[in-house]
Formats: C-alpha cells, structure tokens, sequence
C-alpha cells in the first residue's frame, strides 16, 4: 500500500458517517451513499464547489477528473496530486461538506 493511499484513507476515514466503497473500479469514500473523494492515479480526486474546484486547480498537475481519458471530465471533480498531499486534508474536508450541502 502506498503512502499516498494510506494518506487517502486516513484523512477520508475522519469524515464523520464515510464508509469505503468502490467507484469505477477505485476506491473511494461516500456519505450517504454518494461519492465525494477517491483515490486514482496514486491523487486524490475530490467532488467540490465551483469556487472550491477552481482553486484545486491553482495548483501544478491538478486536473478536471477524467477517468475514461477521452476528454470527459466529470462534473465538479478535481484530481490532485500526491506533489500537493500537504492540501488534501482542506480539499477532504471541503469536498464532504459540500457533498452534504447538496445532500441537505
């Protein structure tokens, strides 16, 4: 297990109500059975807010989540690189919070 995935687990494991699911075939964490953060590509990818995702992308590497790599980014998902792990903590916990808001 890599330390980028165990980076990925732990910080989404402190969320409260996450349960570790599968999305894609990847591993990810959900609230109420919706996705908000999984890990691909040794990144962690996070469902957030425009204003939040727009940010996300400030930094180098980080991408519009594109699984199918066919020019289709999904909707309100960013993918952030393990070179910026020192962030994923704020983009968890954003990425949870909005899940909920939009939940509500």
């Amino acid at each position: 297990m890599s330390e980028a995935y165990q980076l990925f687990e732990s910080l989404a494991k402190q969320m409260p109500d996450a349960s570790l699911s599968q999305m894609f075939g990847k591993p990810c964490f959900k609230y109420n059975k919706k996705a908000f953060c999984c890990f691909f590509e040794d990144c962690m990818v996070f469902k957030l807010s425009e204003e939040a995702l727009q940010e996300a992308l400030l930094y180098k590497g980080a991408t519009l989540f594109d699984p199918s790599k066919k020019g289709r980014a999904m909707k309100s998902w960013v993918q952030v690189p393990y070179s910026h792990a020192q962030h994923w903590e704020k983009y968890t916990t954003k990425s949870y919070a909005y899940l909920k808001s939009i939940l509500a």
